[in-house]
Order: C-alpha cells, then sequence, then structure tokens
C-alpha cells in the first residue's frame, strides 16, 4: 500500500492517520508542497492520498501556484476509486475540486468543538465510527458548499458542513480528527505566537479542556483513521 501525503504548511502533520497507516503498513510518499515538493501529475503508483491543513486558504493559487495541479490530481484519484482524504485546508480544496464554493472566513472554530453526524454520516463506512454527537478538536476560518452530488456526514452549529464524501471513498473532513492530545501540545508550542494573538485564553484552559474533551476525542479520531485507511 503506497500513500501520497501532501503536506501544505508547516508544522501540521498525520497525527493519527500515521498510527493508522502504519498499523496497515503502508508506505507513505510525504510532498512538503508549499516549500516547492513536486505534485505528481497523476494517481499511477500511489493507492490514497492525504491532503493536510494550512494557515493559507483555498483560493490562495497565486501565493501557492501547486494548488491547481493538486485540485486535479484528487480528481484523478478519486476519477480511478482510490481513496481520499482531505482534513482542514484539504477538506475545503476537495470541495473546490468537485465544485463547491469556498467562503473565506466567518466560520471560526477552535479548540475542541461538538460536531454531529446527519443520517447520512451515521450509515456511512468510515463516519459511522464515530459517536453521533462528539467533541473533536478544529482550527478554521473558513468554511465551503458541497459539491453537487456529495453526501453530507457531519455539521456543527458555526461550519454546516464538516464532512462529505465523494464517490465511494473520497472524504472531505473540516475537523482535525487526526489531532490528539500529542500533536495538539505540538501545536500549541510550535504555533504559541499565531495562539496568543487569537486566542489569548487558550493557554489557560488548554488542560482542563484536554482532560475534559481529549480521550474521548482521541478515541472517535483513531476509530475514524482507522476506518478510512480500511477503504484504501
Amino acid at each position: 500500500m503506497r500513500v501520497l501525503v501532501i503536506q501544505n504548511f508547516d508544522g501540521s502533520g498525520l497525527g493519527q492517520v500515521a498510527t493508522a497507516l502504519g498499523e496497515a503498513g503502508a508506505e507513505i510518499d510525504l510532498r512538503m508542497a508549499h516549500r516547492g515538493d513536486a505534485v505528481p501529475e497523476s494517481s499511477d503508483g500511489y493507492d490514497a492520498a492525504v491532503v493536510l491543513g494550512g494557515g493559507q486558504n483555498a483560493l490562495a493559487d497565486d501565493e501557492y501556484p501547486y494548488i491547481p495541479p493538486l485540485l486535479e490530481l484528487s480528481r484523478d484519484f478519486s476519477a480511478r476509486d482510490k481513496a481520499v482524504l482531505g482534513i482542514c485546508l484539504g477538506s475545503q480544496l476537495l470541495a473546490r475540486a468537485f465544485g463547491g464554493k469556498n467562503q473565506i472566513g466567518g466560520a471560526s472554530e477552535f479548540g475542541w468543538c461538538p460536531v454531529s453526524l446527519t443520517d447520512e454520516g451515521a450509515a456511512d463506512p468510515v463516519l459511522r465510527h464515530a459517536p453521533r454527537d462528539f467533541s473533536i478538536f478544529q482550527w478554521h476560518d473558513d468554511t465551503f458548499s458541497l459539491p453537487a452530488g456529495a453526501l453530507h456526514l457531519a455539521s456543527s452549529n458555526v461550519a454546516r458542513n464538516q464532512a462529505f464524501r465523494v464517490g465511494r471513498a473520497t472524504y472531505g473532513i473540516q475537523f482535525h480528527f487526526e489531532a490528539d492530545r500529542k500533536l495538539v501540545r505540538e501545536w500549541n508550542a510550535a504555533f504559541a505566537t499565531t495562539i496568543a494573538k487569537n486566542q489569548p485564553e487558550w493557554p489557560g484552559r488548554y488542560e482542563a479542556e484536554a482532560a475534559r474533551h481529549g480521550p474521548g476525542a482521541d478515541a472517535a479520531g483513531l476509530a475514524l483513521a482507522r476506518a478510512w485507511v480500511s477503504m484504501i
């Protein structure tokens, strides 16, 4: 099993998805696209793709000219029935790739936040492995409309479109299910300046929120990661 991973921002990572891929014996080809690593021209030689999050928005083609080729590559994976996973920015890019509209700003969520499955999500082969209502880590300001024909799998009060599926195994997931407490602690350190500016109360409430929400969120996130890997 060979999996392409597109990283869009320093400090982002696979988190619990790495755990699930490791359990499956996957070979990972990591491309730091934002630092100039080439985006493959096609899905040849790969069984699946993961597109990670980032601080940029999904319309930032001028600053990140690899984005349009990445959209085309995502469509190629999906058309050839190869599993695709987009997380946070990755989900916004997948929505764009399949005809959804990106909304820049106006949908801010940060920290462990409540998410609910739709009826379609509760029946979905991946999302059904999470509770019907659960808290999971979020860090985003943007959102998107669903592509035509996509299944709406999860929502929140702030951003209605939290997860969707196109075809058999192309998943866009806005929330950071890959971010267990270990990864969140790493983000606290790596992005301390940004957090201090935008979420100044976070350091003071982090420990209590991690204790309250972390165990359930970690369990739900790993279950989702394993379920998606099973679709490859």
